[in-house]
């Protein structure tokens, strides 16, 4: 969109907080870029330039404006929307790939060279791999410095640095503030709000609209015990993350989403943050998704009584795969009960930071359940089957689950497994793998739901009904969804 120059000057102009992350504003004359709901008066037309990263801002001298802090915006939604290999690639740079394995490690798991990786991100948003590592960075550091009390050193090395003096010259040169400056500042701003021991609280932004009713209200209502719980307001779980295990507590704001972390390991922050974000699709154009449905006359008074609904996913797209064979033909309390035991005897032991809190596991990795007994699952033995032979496939590498996976090729290795359907490979694809075109005709509450708003109610007919809603069937789901009174279409009390 930065190209669109007209377009640009017009968001800017309007202060349209929709283009969040979309581009940003850099201006010529002061030296900062913005986002595009920056509350200063806007510059003259002939000053700014639209750049498509804050990464590419930065890398061409640029440094984040103080009053919009357009480091902190919600992420491009074409993120989550597109499957190609520079998509994919931001979402592993936003998990902490580069930092963990480099540049190297990135390219072998998109599937092309170091070359064809930079050349492709630099093409698309001015900036290779690195300045985008960099630039996440940055922003790992200003949260630690503004949230937490740790010593500065401390905060270089667990936001990714290689040393302190690359710390305090990034935090300079992006933010045009010292590390104790911007934390001077944020004492100022936040001296009345209180700090819970050993957590870090955030302030997760999302583009309005944001329903929150079926985004809660799935998780709570399918929260595994021990590894989920909906407490005081908020969705509480455990998190396995590269270096150690955080308890996350997410709760909904009429502007944001609270979020407090408890981890074991700082340098998780920027991997938590992005996996949380991603959980909750707080990166989706509510939009664009609602404009496209509003077009099926059905389907719009659905979208008109509560706009926004987002697509709950999950943080782990193992888990998710496992749960979804427990979750085929069964009840959602049923589904529960199933994890719930897997979790006690295979799900590793954590602490809950919250003395009041239920929180005891995290859910068993592949690698443990590749361990379990067969015959001590209260399952139907074809759905033993399936369960085992999943859990081998993650187990030995073999069927590649993640934000990073080709959608395609995923469907096809799924469907290859035993016991894999339609229904189980797409729920796995909304909801584990990200797809927003993913689509259940099949399912009941779908199937349902169709029937009583007039729209075909075989999955063939209805299949062929929804081509007019992509890319964005998956957000059509949630909405048919809502028309049942299930649990998980409601904001727990």
């Amino acid at each position: 969109m930065y190209t669109d120059t007209d377009r640009c000057v017009r968001a800017v102009q309007s202060k349209d907080a929709r283009f969040d992350g979309w581009f940003f504003t850099a201006v010529r004359t002061t030296g900062i870029y913005c986002r595009p709901s920056c509350p200063a008066v806007p510059p003259k037309v002939e000053n700014m330039t639209f750049l498509p990263s804050a990464a590419a801002c930065q890398q061409a001298g640029f440094r984040a404006c103080k009053r919009c802090r357009p480091d902190t915006s919600p992420g491009s939604p074409e993120w989550n929307a597109r499957a190609d290999a520079v998509a994919r690639a931001m979402r592993l740079i936003q998990d902490g790939v580069v930092d963990r394995e480099g540049v190297p490690g990135l390219a072998v798991r998109l599937g092309y060279s170091t070359r064809q990786v930079e050349r492709q991100l630099n093409a698309e948003l001015g900036a290779g791999p690195l300045a985008l590592a960099r630039a996440q960075r940055a922003q790992t550091a200003r949260l630690l410095i503004e949230t937490s009390e740790l010593p500065m050193g401390d905060i270089a090395f667990a936001a990714g640095f290689s040393s302190i003096r690359t710390f305090n010259e990034t935090v300079r040169e992006v933010f045009a503030l010292a590390p104790g400056e911007l934390r001077l500042r944020a004492e100022k701003a936040n001296r009345h709000v209180p700090k819970v021991p050993g957590t870090i609280s955030l302030r997760l932004p999302y583009r309005a609209p944001l329903n929150p009713d079926n985004l809660f209200g799935h998780l709570a209502a399918t929260a595994v015990p021990g590894v989920e719980e909906w407490r005081a307001g908020a969705y509480r779980r455990t998190l396995r993350l590269p270096y150690g295990t955080g308890v996350v507590a997410l709760s909904p704001r009429p502007d944001h989403i609270g979020c407090q972390l408890a981890l074991t390991d700082l340098r998780d922050l920027t991997i938590a943050i992005s996996r949380c974000r991603w959980m909750l699709d707080l990166d989706a154009d509510p939009e664009a998704v609602d404009e496209q449905l509003r077009a099926d006359p059905l389907l719009a008074p659905l979208v008109d009584k509560a706009p926004g609904r987002r697509v709950p996913r999950t943080v782990d797209a193992a888990e998710f795969a496992v749960r979804a064979v427990l979750g085929q033909q069964v009840s959602t309390a049923a589904a529960r009960t199933h994890a719930a035991r897997l979790v006690a005897s295979y799900g590793e032991p954590v602490a809950d930071p919250d003395p009041e809190g239920g929180l005891t596991h995290l859910f068993p990795s592949p690698q443990a359940l590749a361990a379990l007994d067969p015959g001590s699952l209260a399952l139907p033995a074809s759905r033993r089957t399936t369960l085992t032979t999943l859990v081998g496939a993650l187990a030995d590498g073999s069927l590649p689950l993640g934000i990073d996976s080709d959608w395609e090729a995923a469907r096809a290795r799924l469907n290859a497994l035993p016991g894999f359907g339609p229904w189980t490979t797409e729920v796995i694809a909304m909801r584990a793998l990200g797809d927003p075109d993913a689509f259940l005709p099949s399912d009941l509450g779908v199937r349902r739901a169709a029937k009583e708003l007039g729209l075909p109610s075989t999955p063939a007919a209805l299949t062929a009904r929804a081509a007019g809603w992509r890319p964005w069937r998956a957000y059509a789901v949630q909405y048919l969804w809502a028309t049942d009174a299930h649990p998980i279409n409601h904001l727990p009390v």
